[in-house]
């Protein structure tokens, strides 16, 4: 596989991938792409917030926040 010329004078694009033994079907291709895209594609996940199961847990072992040293350390679950 090669990347088609363009007219405008930049370089041409590299292809995405490159067969080089076999003769994969058109939908082979489609499914083997989407997996290479999926993979590049990854974005960092966000931190998970706390749900209310874990307060409600919290509150029945009684580990709600109490003034004193330290409490803001406790406090964050």
């Amino acid at each position: 596989m090669t990347a088609p010329e363009t007219g405008t004078g930049a370089e041409p694009e590299q292809p995405l991938l490159a067969v080089v033994k076999g003769e994969p079907t058109a939908e082979e291709l489609a499914a083997l792409t989407a997996v290479v895209l999926s993979l590049g594609s990854s974005e960092p996940a966000a931190p998970e917030k706390p749900g209310a199961r874990h307060w409600i847990r919290r509150q029945q072992l009684q580990l709600a926040p109490k003034p004193g040293p330290g409490s803001w350390k406790r406090s964050r679950g």
